[in-house]
């Protein structure tokens, strides 16, 4: 591999780790179609994500810029999460992955069926 695909293939790694980590999409899919969400909101949206997991994407995607979590000076403290104007720039992109795999999941699931067939 020269340096030029191996820049290629380390910036593909990043993006990766960006907006593709485990829960990332689902996180980012909750908060682009229910706007603005509390902690525990977004916790009963992904039941199987665990409290820390959640916090920790969170914090991953707050970091990177795609999320903005909003603070409110009360009592008890609130916490709301939503995502920012570079953070909604993505939806087309996992749009248009998610309209792929609509339309390939047939296609999909009989390669699968094959490949488990030839493993026996």
């Amino acid at each position: 591999m020269n340096e030029t695909e191996r820049a290629l293939v380390d910036r593909v790694e990043q993006l990766m780790k960006t907006i593709g980590a485990k829960w990332k999409p689902a996180i980012v899919f909750c908060l682009v179609f229910g706007g603005r969400q509390r902690f525990t909101d977004l916790r009963r949206r992904l039941p199987d994500i665990t409290q820390k997991m959640l916090t920790q994407r969170l914090r991953e995607l707050e970091r990177d810029g795609l999320v903005r979590r909003i603070l409110h000076d009360e009592m008890p403290v609130r916490v709301e999460y939503e995502m920012t104007e570079l953070g909604m720039s993505v939806h087309p992109y996992f749009k248009s992955l998610c309209d792929w795999g609509a339309r390939n999941e047939a296609a999909i699931s009989a390669a699968n069926t094959a490949f488990d067939a030839r493993k026996g």
